[in-house]
């Protein structure tokens, strides 16, 4: 939606937009241990997936690998594209849109709560804790159906890092 306002320095008309803000989240899985859930340090309280704002400059997978990692303390390695969820009512603060990626800890041990996150930890899909922030519970239930084969992920290009030159050259 776009609409007028003026410069409140100088004057001048410009054009401003109001479209969701980027974010992203990550189903970090293993088999064994089940899927990393956080809780949340700052309002929305509650349970949630790892994640965040995308930076400027900054690809949607480079801000997955660097929101887990600033979370849960984990180097993951994603493993596909779950999906888009653009809800405008998925986050009570603002209408946001995430791009939700799936992810393999390389080191599982290493998970520690961190930068946003008060506890971070390994739950079983049949044992998730509530309440799960945002929309978390129907992104997790759509990652199950892929896990049961109902559902695929679709797949990745190679992340991005953050500052890096035109063309992907760091």
């Amino acid at each position: 939606m776009q609409r007028q306002v003026r410069c409140p320095h100088c004057g001048k008309a410009y054009a401003a937009y109001r479209n969701p803000t980027p974010t992203t989240d990550v189903i970090i899985y293993t088999p064994e241990r089940g899927v990393v859930v956080i809780r949340r340090a700052n309002p929305p309280l509650g349970y949630a997936l790892p994640g965040g704002f995308i930076e400027e400059g900054e690809s949607a997978e480079a801000a997955a690998l660097r929101e887990a990692q600033e979370e849960t303390g984990l180097v993951v390695e994603l493993t596909g594209l779950l999906g888009v969820y653009s809800r405008p009512d998925r986050d009570p603060r603002q209408h946001t849109l995430s791009v939700v990626f799936t992810g393999r800890p390389l080191h599982p041990e290493a998970l520690r709560a961190g930068d946003d996150a008060a506890q971070a930890a390994f739950y079983p899909l049949e044992a998730l804790p509530t309440p799960l922030a945002f929309d978390h519970a129907d992104i997790l239930t759509d990652f199950c159906l892929v896990l049961a084969g109902k559902r695929t992920l679709a797949g990745l290009q190679p992340p991005v890092p953050l500052n890096a030159a035109p063309g992907g050259e760091v």
